[in-house]
């Protein structure tokens, strides 16, 4: 049964990301150069710079940068290094040790690329990642990011919002969610070939959730495109829901009308549920969700509702019970 393929992993046994942090950088240096060196004219093509570089890396930069039009609240929090974000990843199609996810993805190649849209639209579509990433300008906006496990980071994004490309193919009135597909290809995502879930990985959300404007299809981080580990080279990014919401490598989006499965609800309906709102109300059950630990600092804070945006997306929970819909 898929829902007993979950890794059952007590928060206190998962390994503290500082450890990661200080034995890889050698490595994650050279994977991350040779990675960056192959994409980065390409991706230059339609991210404009944006930050002082200094190395390989890029500098920190104040959350005062993002768009003011976008309606984006600032983060006035240190932003997590690109190195600290490059090197503890989920994403099981490769590992399911965060810090092996860079060095297992190294060699994935992201290019030629393509996402189909389509299904309750009146003009479905192929774009080709070129294409895609003509649709709307390349945006760049600093998120609070919320992993189940407890642990966070600030992380700089680069994309822009997925309402967007869903207006490009005008959906139906019958439309109530959004669908979401990875590439499935054990040869080049090599532990798609064992059952730690049910692959591909997919994921949806609510049609006002994916039409909200913080919802990001994002293509880059930190002014650089989108490392293999990060969800090369197109992610969900939703900063009120916990990070597996954040389907990567995504190839295909559908709007339906009904409620579409998602990869961790099917592995554990009883943990993982559709909605996956940072709710530090609602206790993981192996775990409490009431604090949570940036991946760069030791001292526990409180969890915020909604990961710090109950502001702008509170509105679109009215009336629900959040605790049964988790």
């Amino acid at each position: 049964m898929a829902n007993q393929r979950i890794p059952n992993i007590p928060a206190g046994e998962v390994t503290h990301p500082q450890v990661y942090l200080n034995r890889r950088n050698f490595l994650r240096a050279g994977v991350l150069a040779a990675s960056l060196v192959a994409t980065g004219g390409i991706y230059r093509a339609f991210h404009p710079a944006r930050v002082k570089k200094s190395g390989l890396f890029a500098s920190k930069f104040p959350a005062t940068t993002q768009s003011a039009s976008a309606g984006v609240p600032a983060v006035n929090e240190p932003i997590t290094s690109f190195d600290a974000i490059t090197s503890y990843n989920n994403f099981y199609e490769f590992s399911t040790d965060k810090g092996e996810v860079a060095s297992a993805a190294a060699k994935f190649v992201a290019r030629p690329w393509t996402v189909a849209v389509g299904g309750l639209v009146a003009k479905p579509a192929t774009f080709d990642l070129d294409e895609l990433l003509k649709i709307a300008p390349i945006e760049q906006r600093v998120y609070r990011m919320r992993c189940v496990e407890a642990w966070s980071m600030v992380i700089p994004w680069d994309g822009f919002p997925l309402a967007r490309l869903l207006d490009r193919v005008q959906p139906l009135s019958s439309a109530k969610y959004v669908a979401f597909t990875t590439l499935l290809d054990p040869k080049r995502m090599p532990n798609q070939r064992g059952r730690t879930l049910d692959w591909p990985y997919v994921e949806g959300l609510r049609m006002d959730e994916a039409m909200h404007p913080l919802t990001l299809l994002a293509s880059g981080v930190y002014g650089q495109p989108m490392p293999n580990q990060n969800g090369a080279p197109l992610r969900l990014v939703v900063p009120w829901k916990y990070g597996f919401k954040g389907i990567k490598s995504i190839v295909k989006i559908e709007l339906v009308d009904k409620q579409p499965p998602t990869t961790w609800n099917l592995a554990g309906p009883g943990e993982y549920g559709f909605y996956a709102n940072v709710n530090p109300q609602v206790d993981h059950p192996r775990w409490s969700q009431a604090t949570e630990r940036r991946i760069e600092g030791s001292d526990a804070k409180p969890t915020l509702m909604f990961n710090g945006y109950a502001e702008q997306v509170g509105h679109l929970y009215s009336g629900m019970d959040l605790t049964t819909n988790y």
